[in-house]
């Protein structure tokens, strides 16, 4: 692999080495390799859990002094070439996404790199203890962002055109996310940034950031998704009314729940997660919320989608969003998944629950612990 680990999910994973500029990884006879700058060489020799860190500026100038009286300066593709092939790596196999201008640079120099399909590593889909912790850490910095959340809007008041009002200012969706993730990293997370606070109509469009007033008696949907600084994520959504909800609003809220209950009681090593989406999907229509979209002129233009139109979840670790898919996987003891399925009806507004689950060999286990409270 030739990237940062910043974001780079598999290099983190191989590595547990964290850098903001690419770097080289090689895995070849069992032994793991890294390539690295000067600015990281020893920061990496102390943290990195490789069997082998070499300098890059020390490999240039070896193969500099190899160029004879002409003392050519090599290229950081030659450098790069010539740390894989002392180690036997003219032919890797590299991510799906490995650069192809890079492919064709290293190709020059004699190495051919072919790209694999699917993930690169593909255990990562099997949590170990260990991981499992270190998720469990990431979800509780989660549910402190959320409980800032819940105690923020506890105590707002009520303002004219039930605008709600805190620390003596307006409560937008702005000022609470940023008070969330305050929370967040006074927890030990990196924020997402963009945390989803959704008021009205806004929360009918599923990843609507949301902005402007809070408003009472609209449901808000908020939905955080912080990385701690363990490297792996969190991500939980509760729905809530400050004041009182309205029949319709309330009944939204609970079909949804309903429907989370039924899917976390499918969960079990086995299962098929499409055969799940499909049984939710198919309580929610029974109970009055198809997926369909409203509002379509008679050209067959316009409209937007009401009902459950997003996955019932995904994976989750290093990444926000990794394999496997919810909806095409077997269900396996070890892999952790959210499980949120939503309804969005416009006028009404928008409702979705999320927790985190872990798949064990009898069912399932949430790491997410925090209530779900409803009015505030």
């Amino acid at each position: 692999m030739i990237s940062e680990s910043e974001s780079c999910a598999d290099m983190f994973y191989a590595t547990g080495f964290r850098a903001p500029d690419p770097f080289v990884w090689l895995e070849s006879h069992g032994r793991s390799a890294l390539l690295l700058s000067d600015l990281e060489l020893d920061r990496g020799l102390r943290e990195a859990k490789v069997d082998e860190v070499v300098s890059q500026s020390k490999l240039a100038a070896e193969l500099e002094r190899r160029a004879g009286p002409t003392r050519e300066k090599p290229s950081p593709v030659a450098v790069i070439a010539a740390f894989l092939k002392k180690r036997g790596g003219t032919k890797p196999l590299v991510p799906a996404d490995f650069p192809l201008g890079l492919t064709l640079q290293l190709k020059e120099h004699g190495v051919c790199a072919t790209p694999i399909e699917g993930m690169f590593f593909p255990e990562r889909q099997i949590k170990k203890p260990m991981e499992i912790r270190l998720m469990i850490e990431a979800t509780r910095i989660t549910e402190a962002g959320m409980e800032r959340a819940f105690e923020i809007l506890r105590a707002s008041s009520i303002g004219a055109g039930k605008v709600l009002r805190w620390g003596g200012a307006i409560l937008t969706a702005e000022r609470l996310r940023t008070e969330i993730e305050s929370a967040i990293l006074r927890s030990g997370g990196i924020p997402a940034g963009n945390s989803i606070v959704a008021c009205g109509e806004q929360a009918c469009d599923p990843h609507e950031r949301g902005h402007g007033p809070l408003k009472a008696g609209q449901l808000i949907i908020l939905d955080l998704f912080p990385r701690a600084r363990n490297g792996y994520y969190g991500d939980l959504t509760r729905t809530v009314v400050k004041g009182r909800a309205t029949e319709a609003q309330a009944r939204l809220w609970e079909v949804c729940l309903l429907g989370q209950k039924l899917a976390l009681g499918s969960l079990r090593q086995g299962a098929n997660g499409g055969a799940i989406h499909r049984e939710v999907t198919e309580f929610f229509t029974q109970n009055g919320y198809p997926t369909q979209r409203v509002g379509v002129r008679k050209d067959g233009s316009g409209g937007r989608w009401s009902g459950f139109f997003h996955g019932i979840g995904h994976g989750l670790g290093l990444d926000l969003h990794e394999e496997p898919r919810f909806g095409a996987a077997t269900l396996c003891a070890g892999q952790v998944f959210t499980v949120e399925p939503g309804l969005y009806i416009p006028g009404v507004g928008g409702v979705r629950h999320e927790d985190v689950a872990l798949i064990t060999a009898k069912g399932h286990k949430l790491l997410s612990r925090i209530k779900k409270p409803f009015e505030f």
